[in-house]
């Protein structure tokens, strides 16, 4: 009986410790949590999300843009000819000119060549100058009897060649060929065919008897040293024609 005690005993002794080592674990402290920061967290995911949106999306945003389909030179304009549509990016930091402004282009001229396949910007063009090419300006002082009464600016005239070096020519040309000197003299007479008035005095050309009147054309460039040299002689003479 004592022996069963004492084993029963010890048995309670050795389970006392192992009962006391579990219950003796301190609890965990519990979470502290802080919704600042969490919140913090979404908004910097959902802000990074955005703006990879928007990467995506502007890499994709393209534009109507202007090519030109042929060379184009130095000083000359683009038409519906030479020119089609061309998709680009708009973020590409180029001053793409957009198709629909193709009209207000038409009205510039190039810098420089603009050679096919380009696709241009805004700083490839300039305004046309005011002076056509091929064409030129001539001053000539003319007294009365020397051009039409009420002649202004915008009129379609021709200009003849008249004094005595028009006459000598006539002569000259009227002794080679019989029975025609008449139309001959007339033909070598004219230097320009069709001119156009640039400027012209203020009155319109009508004034005192035996006053010069300055007027300006635009003939042809090829046509300009004969004029000129025909003005500086006071060898001119301006008969109006009708516009084209």
């Amino acid at each position: 009986m004592k022996i069963q005690e004492r084993t029963g005993a010890g048995a309670g002794r050795s389970a006392a410790p192992a009962q006391q080592s579990v219950g003796d674990r301190l609890p965990s402290p519990p979470r502290e949590r802080k919704p600042a920061l969490a919140a913090l967290a979404v908004l910097l995911i959902l802000l990074g999300a955005l703006g990879a949106t928007m990467l995506v999306l502007r890499a994709g945003d393209r534009v109507e843009a202007i090519q030109v389909t042929a060379d184009v030179k130095a000083g000359d304009s683009i038409s519906e000819d030479n020119i089609k549509v061309v998709m680009v990016n708009d973020d590409s930091g180029a001053d793409f000119v957009p198709w629909e402004q193709r009209a207000g282009l038409m009205k510039l001229q190039a810098k420089s060549t603009i050679y096919k396949g380009t696709v241009v910007v805004g700083q490839m063009f300039a305004k046309k100058s005011a002076m056509e090419q091929g064409k030129a300006t001539v001053g000539v002082s003319l007294k009365e009897g020397q051009y039409p009464a009420g002649l202004g600016e915008g009129d379609n005239v021709a200009v003849y060649r008249v004094g005595t070096r028009a006459s000598s020519t006539d002569q000259g040309s009227s002794s080679g060929s019989s029975g025609s000197s008449g139309s001959s003299g007339a033909d070598n007479s004219l230097l320009v065919e069709r001119a156009v008035v640039e400027s012209a005095p203020a009155s319109g050309g009508d004034g005192i008897s035996g006053t010069n009147k300055a007027y300006t054309l635009t003939v042809d460039a090829a046509e300009a040293p004969a004029v000129a040299q025909a003005a500086s002689a006071g060898e001119v003479a301006l008969v109006l024609v009708p516009g084209k």
